[in-house]
């Protein structure tokens, strides 16, 4: 019979094959390179550098740093030299690294996903960097989950404050993300293309890693540089300021959750991969997957070694008289709480996790949590009131008690959650 301690290293190995699989600079050293003086996507031509004068960097998101240095590190120094490359990215604290001659700006605190005046103030910079460009520049934008908070210029007549204040009404109903960056649209002078209409490059090559479940450019981080999605949902138009706009889509969920697949195989378990489509199970409310993975967890008991490995992003509807906790966290938590109610202990083989890629669940310093049968142990030992956290999503103090937390911090990248069941004998 398999042990915690075995099933949790196992469970963190999967993990961490995951993130690799979507850490932003080696996506774009994989992606990218310069070869004959042209800019080669998957080695074919994309852009004749030879005739580029300049190049700005520019964009947001939880990963924008390490895209925008595995920018540079493909250039390399004589071309960041050649074409005085600059830039700037905003991202949020604790997503910063080293990205050469791209300015790197943490405008909003980790863990409160809600624009501030920094953010503010870095994107009309970015604003005016593509706004000076000519004819023959290069804007290269990349463009990551997390990004709608952290590129925004509202529009005159809306307060920022409002802008804010909708987007907690909006996320507190369990509005998905595609709802709330439509409403951020609305608002947003920068969003829905925006962004590329103030470009006045002859190009705007745009590198996005994906947070959206079925990959919607218009919704990823609001789709700065996207037209009406009717008209090229590809993303690839001409602006009318004669910017040829291309995008391309470096990595998605299921870019990680083929990783956390992979790594389970080698580890000797049998996969079952479940990717996420959009409207799909994986999508439901964190309670509804929670139950399902629990009745998956308890039919597969005694049957490994076997790995359930599915990509997708709850919903919560937050009470108003809530507690702390995240979509994970409330997953987890309802899976528990569904084992619990059908008066069967929790099998000693098998472990249940749900976590976000970005390090980040709700207003906490979790990425997610796991359940095992020393964490529900402990919940039971504690007396815990599990249907009354779940109602309240207040999951991150019951959990944290009873050391069912994931906690990595923020992991620089972003491509929704990924989740677990292993049952290993």
């Amino acid at each position: 019979m398999a042990d915690a301690p075995r099933l949790r290293a196992d469970a963190a190995t999967i993990r961490a094959a995951a993130l690799a699989a979507v850490a932003p600079a080696p996506l774009v050293a994989r992606r990218l390179s310069v070869a004959d003086g042209r800019l080669t996507l998957d080695g074919g031509p994309l852009i004749d550098l030879e005739a580029v004068d300049r190049i700005v960097v520019l964009g947001a998101g939880k990963a924008a740093a390490g895209l925008a240095a595995g920018v540079i590190g493909v250039l390399g120094p004589p071309r960041l030299a050649r074409h005085r490359v600059t830039g700037l990215v905003s991202v949020p604290a604790g997503c910063t690294c080293d990205a050469g001659p791209v300015k790197v700006r943490a405008t909003r605190p980790a863990g409160v996903n809600l624009p501030t005046a920094d953010v503010v103030a870095a994107t009309r910079e970015i604003v005016d960097m593509v706004a000076n460009l000519g004819p023959r520049d290069l804007a290269i934008a990349v463009v990551t989950g997390g990004g709608s908070a952290l590129l925004e210029a509202p529009r005159e007549s809306v307060p920022l404050a409002a802008m804010i204040a909708l987007t907690e009404r909006l996320a507190a109903a369990g509005a998905d993300i595609a709802t709330l960056n439509a409403a951020r649209r609305d608002l947003s002078a920068v969003k829905g293309g925006g962004l590329a209409r103030a470009c006045a490059a002859g190009r705007l090559l745009v590198l996005v890693l994906s947070d959206v479940i079925g990959d919607d450019l218009a919704v990823i981080a609001s789709g700065p540089c996207m037209p009406d999605a009717s008209t090229s949902p590809a993303g690839n138009w001409t602006t009318p300021r004669g910017c040829r706009v291309d995008h391309v889509l470096l990595g998605t969920n299921a870019t990680a959750v083929e990783a956390a697949a992979h790594a389970a195989r080698d580890l000797g378990y049998r996969v079952t991969v479940r990717h996420a489509v959009p409207g799909g199970d994986t999508q439901a409310a964190a309670e509804a997957v929670g139950r399902r993975l629990a009745a998956e967890a308890l039919a597969a008991a005694g049957a490994g070694p076997l790995a359930i490995i599915e990509g997708g992003e709850a919903t919560v509807l937050v009470p108003a008289n809530h507690g702390v906790g995240g979509r994970n966290q409330q997953t987890v938590l309802a899976a528990i709480d569904a084992v619990r109610g059908s008066a069967a202990a929790w099998p000693a083989d098998v472990l249940l996790a749900s976590i976000g890629t970005d390090g980040e669940d709700g207003p906490t310093n979790a990425a997610g949590a796991v359940a095992d049968a020393d964490v529900v142990t402990a919940i039971t030992a504690a007396g815990s009131d599990v249907p009354r956290a779940l109602a309240r999503c207040d999951a991150y103090p019951l959990l944290a008690a009873a050391g069912g937390l994931v906690v990595t911090g923020p992991t620089g990248t972003n491509v929704a959650d990924v989740r677990l069941v292993l049952v290993r004998v």
